[in-house]
C-alpha cells in the first residue's frame, strides 16, 4: 500500500493498475473446511431429446412431493435447467448423500412431468434461440446488458464451495488453484458439441462463458484489500451492483466464507462428480495447510494461466500444460498422477481416499467429451444418441 494515497498496486499482464481503496467486503470465514456443491442439470424432452423449458412445472411438482420440506432445488437462468444444491457438509461422502436425496425427489418430479435429465457442459444439438429465460430482475438486467452473448449461455457446470477461515487466505489459495486449473477442466470437459456441430474443443463451455464481461479467469490479487479496492471500482463505475455478478471461474464467496471453484463443466456421472468434488476439497485444504505452516504456495503469471485454460479447453486430457513460472511443461495426465500422490495424506484426513483415487479412473475410462465423440461416431453423426447416452449415464 502507498500510505500517501491509500491505493494498492495490482499486477496486470502488462502494467500496474492502481485501485482506490474505499469499500469493505466482510468475509464470514469458516471455522473448518466445509464443502457445498451446486450441480446444474438439464431438462430433456424424451421424444425429441431436445431441451425442455419446463423448470417451473418440475419445481412445482418437487415442492408438492416434498410434503412440506424445503427441497434443495433452485431455478436457474434458463427454464431448461434445475440446480441441485447441498447444505453445509464436512465430507465428500456427506455432500454426495445430500445430492442423492435431492436427486431422488427431482426424479419423482421429472417422471411425473414426463421429462428426462442429463448433465454436460453443453447440449449436443439444442439451439440457444429456442430457450426461455427465467424472469428475474438480475437475469433481465444481464440480458439487457450482454444481449446476444448473454442469450448464448446455453451451458451447465458444477460449483464447489470450500470453507476458508480468513479473508487473508482467500487470494493466495485462489492463485494457487489457478496452477491446477487445467487439471480440473480437462477431467470435467464435457462440451465438445454446440448447436449440432463438433467444435473441436473438449470444453466449448469454458471459452463461451468467458465472453460475458464479468466472467472468466479471476484477477490475481495478493491481498484481500486489493480485492476490496477492485470491488469499489466495479461498483462505482456500474460494472456490478452486487458481488454475485462476478462470475469468475474461481471466486470468493464472502457471505459463506468460502472459495468457490466454478471451473468444471457439467458432470454426467455420480462417480466422476464425487471424484472431482474430492479433488477440489483436497486442493483447497492442501493449500490452506501450507499457508498455516508458513510455506509458499505455487503461482504462475497470468499469461501462463490463460494459456493453460485454452489448452485444457481445446485438448482436454491430451493437453500439454505449463507447470510453473519457469515455463516447464508436462502432459496433464502425467502431472495429475503426481498431484494425487501429493494430496493422498489430505484425503485420508478428510475421509475421501476412495473418491480421490477415483480421479484416475476418468482418463482410463475416457472423459465425457471423449465418450460423447465415440457415441457420435458410432451413430454416424446422429446426436440424439449422444443425448441418450448422457441421460443413461446420469440415471445409472
Amino acid at each position: 500500500m502507498t500510505p500517501a494515497t491509500g491505493r494498492f498496486p495490482v499486477a496486470a499482464s502488462s502494467s500496474v493498475l492502481w485501485l482506490d481503496f474505499a469499500v469493505a467486503v466482510p468475509f464470514a470465514g469458516s471455522p473448518r473446511p466445509t464443502i457445498g456443491v451446486e450441480w446444474e442439470v438439464a431438462l430433456i424432452d424424451p421424444i425429441t431429446r431436445d431441451l425442455s423449458n419446463t423448470a417451473a412445472q418440475v419445481l412445482a411438482a418437487a415442492d408438492e412431493l416434498a410434503d412440506g420440506e424445503q427441497p434443495r432445488l433452485h431455478k436457474e437462468f434458463l427454464r431448461n435447467t434445475v440446480e441441485l444444491v447441498t447444505g453445509i457438509c464436512d465430507t465428500t461422502g456427506e455432500a454426495m448423500d445430500d445430492l442423492r436425496e435431492t436427486m431422488t425427489l427431482l426424479r419423482r418430479a421429472t417422471d411425473r412431468e414426463k421429462v428426462e435429465l442429463m448433465c454436460a457442459g453443453t447440449h449436443p444439438f439444442a439451439q440457444w434461440s429456442a430457450q426461455q429465460v427465467t424472469r428475474n430482475p438480475h437475469y433481465d438486467e444481464m440480458i439487457n446488458r450482454t444481449q446476444w452473448w448473454g442469450r448464448q449461455m446455453l451451458i451447465w457446470g458444477v460449483h464447489v464451495h470450500v470453507g476458508v477461515s480468513s479473508a487473508e487466505k482467500v487470494f493466495p489459495i485462489i492463485n494457487a488453484l489457478l496452477v491446477k486449473y487445467p487439471h480440473l477442466l480437462a477431467l470435467s470437459a464435457s462440451s465438445p458439441m454446440w448447436a449440432g456441430v463438433d467444435t473441436g474443443y473438449a470444453s466449448n463451455r469454458a471459452l463461451m462463458f468467458q465472453q460475458l464481461p464479468t466472467a472468466g479467469l479471476p484477477f490475481q490479487f495478493e491481498t484481500w484489500q486489493q480485492f476490496e479496492g477492485f470491488v469499489h471500482d466495479q461498483m462505482k463505475t456500474g460494472v456490478i451492483e452486487r458481488l454475485g455478478a462476478l462470475h469468475w471461474d474461481i471466486r470468493p464467496a464472502p457471505k459463506w466464507g468460502t472459495v468457490e471453484v466454478r471451473v468444471c463443466d457439467g458432470v454426467s456421472t455420480w462417480a466422476e462428480l464425487e471424484a472431482l468434488v474430492a479433488l477440489i476439497h483436497c486442493l483447497v485444504v492442501h493449500f490452506d495447510r501450507r499457508l498455516e505452516a508458513g510455506l509458499d504456495l505455487p503461482g504462475m503469471p497470468p499469461w501462463h494461466v490463460q494459456e493453460n485454460k485454452w489448452r485444457a479447453a481445446r485438448y482436454g486430457l491430451d493437453a500439454e500444460v505449463i507447470l510453473d513460472a519457469d515455463s516447464n511443461e508436462r502432459l496433464v495426465t502425467d502431472d495429475l498422477h503426481d498431484l494425487l500422490q501429493d494430496l493422498a495424506p489430505v484425503a485420508r484426513d478428510l475421509g475421501c481416499e476412495r473418491e480421490l483415487a477415483a480421479v484416475e479412473d476418468i482418463p482410463r475410462r475416457g472423459a465425457s467429451y471423449q465418450r460423447q465423440r465415440r457415441v457420435a461416431a458410432a451413430g454416424r453423426g446422429d446426436l440424439t444418441g449422444v443425448v441418450d447416452a448422457l441421460v443413461r449415464e446420469l440415471r445409472d
